[in-house]
């Protein structure tokens, strides 16, 4: 069944703008969010999704009240929802694999609403801008149809993604929300940013940077967060970037070097001085070939259950 806005088909051919003209209380709904103050979600009770990562959780869940990601320019942040399990998933997608990644969290949600018939998948988009390379305008085509070409209707919510979530600022374009949160409790979804983006930030990024595939990193029935194994060979070149200036790292590794973040270029130093150190990550990080496995203590803070720290 097809991907749906207030019960009317959007079909797998509608770019974004024929789909506000014929929606235009999904723009209303984007600004309504655009309107509200972006908030700072501390750790406890929080876990951080990054790039090509994934998590689903219900509200049952005694670890994990809110599911956030944030730093996506081009990048859209996606949250589907079962409203009748109340099955959440936040996942932070890039355009690497989209239709694939759609249907693995599409399949992940629906394992936690067995009832037939009571509830329905809503979708929520949140991300991107315009920029000069139409990467964002790309990755929302690819999402719209990815969507419409899942088995199981998906009501289509939030569309705040591209031109939706655009602004200007002395002649250079950039996303008005750069990272949301869901309160899985509640459904309600915020402009978000988040001062602790743990554990294994490190870790988890030089999984991205290179070419992880979609990863699932939690497991709520344990209410578990699980990093990796991960396995990698040594990053080519990695002496070469780190000898470079700012500008230049900026121009080379970024989609979008006008719009990102201040942080973006010491976390990009952070993780390339990560890789450097563990090329081969099967000896120095998971000899056993074993997850890191961290669990919420008391506090509410990641605290690591297994395998020995870094």
């Amino acid at each position: 069944m097809p991907l749906l806005v207030d019960g009317e088909r959007v079909g797998p051919c509608r770019a974004a703008p024929d789909l506000v003209r014929a929606f235009p209380h999904l723009q209303e709904k984007a600004k309504l969010l655009q309107s509200q103050p972006t908030q700072i979600v501390e750790p406890k009770g929080l876990l951080y999704v990054q790039q090509r990562e994934f998590a689903v959780t219900t509200p049952k869940d005694g670890s994990v009240s809110i599911l956030g990601s944030d730093d996506a320019t081009t990048c859209h942040i996606v949250v589907l929802r079962h409203t009748g399990s109340g099955a959440t998933c936040l996942t932070h997608c890039d355009g690497s694999d989209t239709e694939a990644e759609v249907s693995l969290i599409m399949s992940s949600v629906k394992s936690f609403s067995t009832t037939p018939g009571y509830g329905r998948l809503e979708v929520h988009l949140v991300g991107g801008f315009n920029d000069d390379r139409q990467l964002s305008q790309k990755l929302t085509n690819q999402l719209l149809r990815a969507f419409d070409l899942q088995p199981d209707d998906v009501h289509l919510v939030t569309f705040c993604v591209t031109e939706l979530n655009d602004r200007e600022e002395k002649d250079i374009h950039l996303p008005i929300i750069y990272g949301i949160a869901v309160n899985v409790k509640t459904a309600e979804i915020f402009p978000a940013t988040f001062p602790e983006k743990g554990p294994d930030e490190d870790l988890r990024s030089a999984h991205i940077l290179t070419g992880a595939r979609l990863t699932n990193i939690y497991d709520a029935e344990m209410e578990q967060l699980h990093i990796g194994p991960y396995f990698w060979r040594p990053f080519p070149h990695v002496d070469f970037w780190l000898e470079q200036d700012d500008k230049q790292i900026l121009q080379n590794l970024s989609t979008s070097p006008l719009a990102e973040p201040p942080h973006f270029v010491s976390h990009i130093r952070s993780t390339l001085t990560f890789l450097k150190e563990h090329p081969f990550p099967s000896r120095t990080l998971f000899p056993d070939r074993k997850p890191r496995i961290y669990k919420k203590n008391e506090e509410g803070l990641w605290e690591q259950v297994c395998s020995d720290r870094i």
